[in-house]
C-alpha cells in the first residue's frame, strides 16, 4: 500500500465511530440504520468464486480469509444480459446493470435494449447532492465506470464517454487510465505516443481536447503520482496511461501489473477528497486486471491484480469502520477465463504442450503456485479466453447490505443500493 493509502488508513483508526450529536447509527454492519451516507461499489472484473478462491489460497492459505471474504454479507448475481445474439454478458451489459438496473445487450453503455438512456447510481447520487467518483486501473472511460458516468449505446465511443463525464454527469472525483482518449491526434499528453506497441497507443480524442474541456471546467488535471498526492482540489481528473494501468498479455510475452499509482492510493485519494461532503458520496471502483490477465490466460497476474483488489478493499473497510452509514459492496461482473483450481498433477494438462499454435499454448494449465501457509500447491486451469456464463459472488456491509445476502439477478444490486441511499428498506 502506497503512503496515501497508509495516510487515509491512520486518520480511519483515528476518528471516532459516533454521529455527531451521539445518535446511534450503522458501524458498517447493516443493523441499526437503512440510510446509505456514503456508498463504496467495488467491482472486480471478471472476479468469479474461483478467482476469488485462487487469490484467498495464494494470500492467505486454506484457513485465511480475504479482506472481500470478510464482509458480513454473502451472496451472488446472475450475470445474464439482455443480448440476442450471445448468451453470456460483456462487461458493459454487466455494469449496465449494476449501475442502471436494467438488462441490455453487449456493448451497450446504460441505455436500454432499444437505446434509451436509463439513470445510474451515481446520477442518483447527484440528485441527493452526494459528491461522486470514479476509479479505475482500466481507461476511466472503458465499460465499467462508463456505465456509471454516462450513456452510450456503444462501448467503444470513449471520448464521448469522457464528454459527458466533464459536461453532464460531472463526478467530482475520476482517476485511471485511458489518456489516449481525451487527446486529439497528433497530441500525445503526458504519456507518448507508442504506435508500435503490440495495442497500437496514440492520441485518439474524436472530439477535441477533452483535458482541456475538463480543466475549464474546474477539474485539476494531473498526471504522476506527486501530482495526485500534492493536489487539494475538490475536483480532480487523473489520468495516469496511456491505455490500461498494465499490460494484459500471456506469461513472458510483454505482461505487467505495475501501474503508475496503485488501485489503493488512488481509492485513497478519492475517499480523502469525498468524504469532505457533509451530504456523503458514491465510490465506484473497478480493478480491471483481474479480468484482462484472465482473458490472456495469466495465472500469475490475475493472482496479483486480485490481491490488490483485496488490498482496496482492506483500506475501504478501515474507511467504513470509522465514518457510519458507509455501505460497501463488492460484486463480479462476470466470470472470464473458465478458471478453475486443480491439483498439481502432470497427467491432467488439459492444453497439447508439444503444439505450437499460440492459442493452445496459451490456455495451458499456469502454475504451481504456492498455497499461503502451507506446503501445498495448485494450478489454475483455463478453458476458454473469454467470459462465461457463471453467476458471480458478492459481499456486502452496511446499511441495506443485508438484503444482498442471496441468490439475485445483477439488476437487484442496483435497487438496493439506490433504496440505501434513499434511505427505503
Amino acid at each position: 500500500m502506497g503512503a496515501g493509502g497508509a495516510a487515509v488508513l491512520a486518520a480511519g483508526l483515528a476518528t471516532g465511530g459516533v454521529a455527531a450529536g451521539g445518535d446511534s447509527v450503522d458501524r458498517g454492519r447493516g443493523n441499526d440504520r437503512v440510510v446509505a451516507k456514503n456508498v463504496i461499489f467495488m467491482v472486480g472484473d471478471g472476479l468469479s468464486l474461483a478467482a476469488r478462491e485462487a487469490t484467498r489460497l495464494a494470500t492467505v492459505g486454506q484457513d485465511g480469509q480475504l479482506e472481500m471474504d470478510s464482509l458480513r454479507y454473502a451472496g451472488w448475481t446472475h450475470t445474464d444480459s439482455a443480448d440476442l445474439e450471445e448468451a453470456v454478458t460483456d462487461s458493459a451489459a454487466g455494469a449496465t446493470a449494476f449501475a442502471a438496473g436494467v438488462r441490455t445487450y453487449n456493448g451497450a453503455v446504460s441505455v436500454d435494449v432499444n437505446g434509451a438512456p436509463v439513470k445510474t447510481l451515481l446520477e442518483h447520487a447527484n440528485d441527493l447532492r452526494k459528491a461522486t467518483g470514479l476509479v479505475s486501473t482500466a481507461q476511466v472511460t472503458d465499460a465499467t465506470p462508463a456505465a456509471f458516468g454516462s450513456h452510450v449505446p456503444d462501448r467503444g465511443d470513449q471520448s464521448e464517454i469522457a464528454r459527458q463525464f466533464i459536461e453532464v454527469t460531472k463526478p467530482d472525483v475520476i482517476l485511471g487510465g485511458g489518456e489516449d482518449w481525451w487527446y486529439p491526434v497528433g497530441d500525445p499528453g503526458a504519456y507518448p505516443d507508442d504506435p508500435a506497441d503490440p495495442r497500437p497507443e496514440v492520441s485518439k480524442s474524436t472530439i477535441g481536447n477533452l483535458v482541456e474541456l475538463a480543466e475549464g471546467a474546474g477539474y485539476d488535471y494531473v498526471s504522476t503520482p506527486a501530482e495526485l498526492a500534492a493536489t487539494d482540489s475538490d475536483k480532480i481528473l487523473g489520468l495516469f496511461a496511456n491505455e490500461e494501468m498494465f499490460e494484459q498479455f500471456p506469461e513472458g510475452q510483454g505482461d505487467e501489473y505495475a501501474p503508475v499509482v496503485p488501485l489503493t492510493d488512488m481509492t485513497a485519494k478519492a475517499l480523502d477528497v469525498l468524504s469532505q461532503d457533509r451530504r456523503g458520496f458514491f465510490l465506484m471502483v473497478e480493478e480491471e486486471a483481474i479480468d484482462e490477465m484472465e482473458h490472456a490466460n495469466n495465472g500469475a497476474l490475475t493472482l496479483k491484480a486480485g490481491q490488490a483488489l483485496d488490498a482496496t478493499v482492506a483500506l475501504v473497510r478501515q474507511f467504513a469502520a470509522s465514518h457510519p452509514g458507509t455501505l460497501v459492496v463488492v460484486v463480479g461482473d462476470h466470470e472470464t477465463g473458465g478458471l478453475a483450481i486443480e491439483n498439481v498433477s502432470s497427467t491432467d494438462e488439459s492444453g497439447d504442450p508439444t503444439s505450437t499454435v499460440p492459442g493452445v499454448l496459451q490456455s495451458l494449465e499456469d502454475g504451481p503456485f504456492p498455497i499461503a501457509n502451507s506446503d501445498l500447491e495448485f494450478t489454475i486451469d483455463w478453458t476458454t479466453s473469454g467470459h462465461t456464463g457463471a453467476a458471480t459472488p458478492l459481499t456486502a456491509e452496511g446499511p441495506g447490505a443485508e438484503r444482498l445476502a442471496r441468490s439475485q439477478d445483477n439488476t437487484d444490486v442496483f435497487t438496493v443500493v439506490l433504496d440505501a441511499m434513499r434511505g427505503r428498506r
